[in-house]
């Protein structure tokens, strides 16, 4: 409906719910405050995705899904897109999320599900998927950047240490991530497709 307001367009989707939310929260809640006079037609990408969601929450749902929401948000936006979901999941609403934002899912979800080619490969909480116990350190060696996971940063990078002069190049260290999990699970699962083939 592109030649209506957002504020119109919350408030006519308003009116199909017997019990539905504030239409000024809403469009607050989904940072469109300052465009609520603003026709549609006249939003940019990623404030049509923002309207998206506020049609999809202003009915107060019991269970909402939601299908890459972020995609075209920026950094700012999808940080209060998240503030919004852990707003709507605290007030009791069940929220399935798809996303390719690993980072997205590591913070919001309470399960996630790994799927590849059509199959469920992991599932879990996001803590639970893959090794994540394992510490990856890395470095910067004849002009590659190298990785390695281990379950003993300090003791590897003493090693480490053994075979550079002065200090180790870009040395660094992290803990290992939901998108690290991701990839390892990815990657097993082509192993197992290419062996099968074979």
């Amino acid at each position: 409906m592109p030649d209506l307001t957002v504020e119109e367009t919350i408030k006519q989707f308003a009116r199909y719910y017997p019990n539905p939310a504030n239409p000024e929260h809403v469009i607050a809640a989904v940072g469109l405050t300052e465009k609520s006079r603003s026709r549609n037609g006249k939003l940019s990408g990623g404030q049509r995705r923002r309207l998206d969601v506020a049609l999809g929450i202003i009915g107060n749902p019991d269970v909402l899904f939601l299908d890459e929401p972020t995609t075209g948000f920026d950094p700012e936006a999808r940080r209060e897109f998240w503030v919004l979901i852990e707003r709507l999941k605290s007030e009791g609403t069940t929220i399935l999320l798809t996303t390719h934002y690993l980072d997205e899912a590591q913070y919001l979800a309470d399960r996630v599900a790994v799927i590849a080619r059509g199959r469920i490969v992991a599932e879990g909480s996001p803590e639970s998927i893959g090794n994540r116990s394992d510490a990856i350190v890395g470095w910067s060696e004849d002009g590659r950047e190298m990785s390695v996971p281990t379950n003993e940063p300090t003791g590897f990078i003493a090693q480490l240490g053994l075979r550079f002069e002065a200090e180790i190049p870009n040395l660094s260290v992290r803990r290992s991530s939901l998108e690290d999990a991701y990839l390892e699970l990815i990657a097993q699962d082509r192993d197992l497709d290419s062996g099968d083939q074979s």
